[in-house]
């Protein structure tokens, strides 16, 4: 009796997480997806595998001793040089920084710990060539190395600092009272037990600062900096596409893929659980004494470098002309609007298009299992590695190659939005799958519901959420990207980001205001809804939203 007694409490409980009825014919029936959806899925992988396959086939075309005198250039020992040192700087700078300043705010009595939470998270809606724009236009003694560092750190942090927060505000909070029982001061106690505990959402944030860091070409060209991806644009704009653009293409492929597998062996096979954890319970704050007013200083120095230049300079160049000087420096109001609506009409269509791609994959990581799933789903993640100038060089080429009609259309460009941000997508996607419960879509199929039908009527509301939480996060990066957009964007089309570069690269500081300006705004709107989204998809809104 007892027996039996367990065995129904265990079928309730997978009832309630949505699983059903344990059974090996089940499993089987749930781990082989439908062909349809298998082919969703394939083609979707295969977007994104298209511009890495085409970039190295390229390159193989060069002999060896081509290819030997074209990368042992001293050329592209200053670009690997150059690369390597922004992209360890940045981390670096990222990383202790934000890891500071989330301990801070979570950890310590700093005041007003709600508002440098917004602050500090804030540069996520700036775009780094923006901040650039702010910089250089304040002096052009900013240009060089360390003003490409500065840009890129202050709008990087915010990928080391949320996650940081995150995992602190998720830890026991016994394991830091039990070390500060055994005799740890509050700096032993970071050390020895908040630091290896918060490890793996702190490497997956620098891993995100080397991969953007890597693939940023806006804010290096402004700041005269010279890397990969500004060499790579100069040599498409003065027509040497082939096989030594292909070449460098994949070193900087190979430096992408190498950021993926370093993180992946840093990582290693470590795994952390929180057992026993207080519902509800959050850790108690430390005093910082009379190190509070140097926290604030720096609080406030950084908000400064990261929101106060480029918003105020940005609002400085738009009081600097009336509408007359506007116009003549080519940025009327109503160029304005059209380059805003190209943005905008851009950035639904990239988001509706990477949504429909990451769907089939989401469906199949969520509720499928077996090794071609997996597969699926890996080499997706492959495009978070490939760098936007990389994806648009190789597009180019195959379109003029196989199909030239679709060369400088808005579909290719629309298409490559798609690839470069489908694993944005896919993270939001496969969590708002995961997070409907099964056990519904199971009760639309048994009142007769076909798997098309269960998926419209009952999985897809229940996702809605994260759909849009999807959705919104696409449209923030279509809006704001700026490399793929120069190089497909068909002639005559116009977008906020290219007419900021056109005016900057120019030294107009003036008429490339109102699209900087425009574009901070849209970006703003657009993360403020996202995080809307997030905050209804997270069992304690209040708390998801500080992190923003």
């Amino acid at each position: 009796m007892t027996g039996f007694a367990k065995q129904g409490s265990a079928d309730l409980t997978r009832k309630d997480r949505g699983l059903g009825p344990p059974g090996p014919s089940r499993f089987r029936a749930e781990s082989w997806p439908s062909l349809p959806l298998l082919l969703a899925g394939a083609l979707a992988t295969s977007l994104v595998l298209l511009p890495i396959v085409w970039t190295v086939a390229q390159a193989f075309g060069s002999s060896f001793a081509e290819a030997r005198d074209m990368l042992l250039r001293p050329l592209v020992g200053e670009l690997l040089l150059n690369t390597l040192l922004l992209v360890l700087t940045t981390t670096a700078l990222s990383v202790v920084i934000g890891t500071l300043s989330a301990w801070c705010i979570e950890r310590t009595d700093l005041p007003g710990r709600r508002l440098w939470a917004l602050l500090a998270a804030a540069p996520l809606a700036i775009p780094p060539f923006i901040s650039s724009y702010g910089w250089v236009s304040l002096s052009t003694a900013f240009q060089g190395f360390w003003g490409a560092a500065i840009v890129v750190s202050c709008a990087y942090t915010p990928l080391v600092l949320l996650p940081v927060t995150a995992a602190l505000r998720g830890m026991d909070p016994a394991l830091e009272e039990s070390a500060r029982a055994l005799g740890c001061g509050g700096v032993g106690c970071f050390w020895r037990v908040v630091l290896p505990q918060v490890r793996p959402a702190l490497m997956g944030g620098a891993l995100l600062v080397c991969l953007n860091t890597l693939v940023e070409f806006g804010a290096f060209a402004l700041m005269r900096f010279r890397t990969f991806t500004t060499e790579l644009y100069a040599e498409y704009r003065v027509g040497m596409d082939g096989p030594q653009t292909a070449l460098l293409a994949s070193v900087l492929i190979v430096l992408c893929l190498g950021c993926l597998g370093g993180e992946l062996r840093l990582r290693g096979r470590a795994r952390y659980a929180a057992v026993g954890r207080v519902a509800g319970r959050r850790m108690g704050v430390l005093p910082l004494g009379h190190w509070r007013w140097p926290a604030l200083a720096l609080f406030a120095l950084n908000a400064a470098a990261c929101l106060g230049v480029p918003l105020g300079m940005t609002l400085y160049w738009l009081t600097r002309h009336n509408a007359a000087a506007v116009t003549t420096a080519g940025a009327s109001w109503p160029l304005v609007l059209d380059a805003a609506a190209n943005s905008v009409g851009l950035g639904l269509a990239g988001a509706a298009l990477t949504l429909v791609l990451a769907l089939p994959l989401g469906v199949l990581a969520s509720r499928h299992e077996g090794r071609l799933v997996a597969a699926l789903e890996r080499l997706a993640w492959l495009a978070q590695g490939v760098p936007g100038i990389v994806v648009a060089l190789a597009l180019v080429s195959a379109t003029l190659t196989l199909a030239p009609p679709l060369y400088q259309t808005s579909l290719l460009l629309v298409l490559a939005y798609a690839i470069l941000f489908l694993p944005l997508a896919l993270v939001s996607v496969r969590a708002a799958l995961l997070q409907s419960r099964r056990g519904l879509e199971e009760a639309g199929r048994s009142l007769g519901l076909g798997w098309a039908a269960a998926a419209w009527r009952v999985t897809l509301p229940l996702a809605a959420p994260g759909l849009a939480a999807a959705a919104a996060l696409v449209f923030v990066s279509v809006v704001t990207e700026l490399t793929t957009t120069l190089l497909l964007s068909p002639i005559g089309t116009e977008t906020l980001a290219t007419r900021v570069w056109a005016n900057s690269s120019t030294l107009a500081y003036a008429a490339a205001a109102p699209y900087a300006a425009c574009m901070v705004g849209l970006s703003m709107a657009s993360t403020w809804l996202l995080v809307r989204r997030v905050r209804a998809m997270a069992p304690d809104g209040g708390q998801a939203g500080l992190l923003f």
